[in-house]
């Protein structure tokens, strides 16, 4: 009994954990930004099937749903990834599962050309020069690292970055802590406590 107690409760603090990693990952590096022009930036992931994967879908719900309501018919959803195996991109991939299934009608850009997190965001940044604010769609962690990733290679840009709707309270609830740990494997080497500092008024 005392054993399965124990094994109940180190199961929801590594829940806790995992949420709450999430929550602030989602809130780093982020500001306030108005005006219209709106460009919401979805990463994609590993997709050497034709249809849209699990975490593919996941991704692109979450940034139609970062659109935001006074900016719909002025926000551009760009699709960013190529391809992982000769078929179709995964912006390609992302592009038509928001239109065939979730029948997104809005503006959609592709950039089908990266392999790694830096090109999406070297790749994207001609896509975001006339924008008025940036939300970049992932997993928390992989967006946390896109986020920082402009901020080095375009800080005047980085400072048009807001928080997209990528994160929400038990979503992924079971799985947040596997997202939690290879989220501090993949941000290991970056600096954000700097890139926070440089990114406040």
């Amino acid at each position: 009994m005392r054993r399965r107690t124990g094994l109940a409760m180190a199961g929801a603090a590594a829940l806790a954990w995992g949420e709450w990693l999430n929550w602030r990952w989602s809130r780093t590096l982020v500001r306030n930004t108005e005006g219209p022009a709106e460009a919401v930036v979805v990463l994609g992931f590993r997709n050497p099937q034709a249809r849209a994967n699990v975490i593919n879908r996941w991704r692109v719900r979450a940034g139609i749903r970062s659109i935001a309501a006074d900016s719909a018919h002025g926000t551009r959803v760009i699709f960013s990834g190529g391809a992982t195996s000769g078929g179709a991109s995964e912006a390609q991939v992302m592009a038509d599962y928001a239109k065939s299934v979730l029948g997104f009608d809005g503006t959609v850009l592709l950039e089908d050309q990266s392999a790694t997190t830096w090109e999406n965001i070297t790749n994207v940044i001609p896509l975001l020069e006339d924008v008025d604010h940036i939300k970049i769609a992932s997993q928390p962690a992989h967006a946390l690292k896109a986020r920082a990733y402009l901020r080095r290679q375009r800080p005047d840009l980085a400072e048009k970055l807001v928080r997209a709707d990528d994160y929400r309270p038990g979503e992924w609830v079971v799985v947040k802590p596997l997202f939690a740990v290879y989220g501090l494997w993949a941000l290991r080497g970056l600096d954000l406590k700097a890139d926070e500092r440089k990114s406040r008024p």
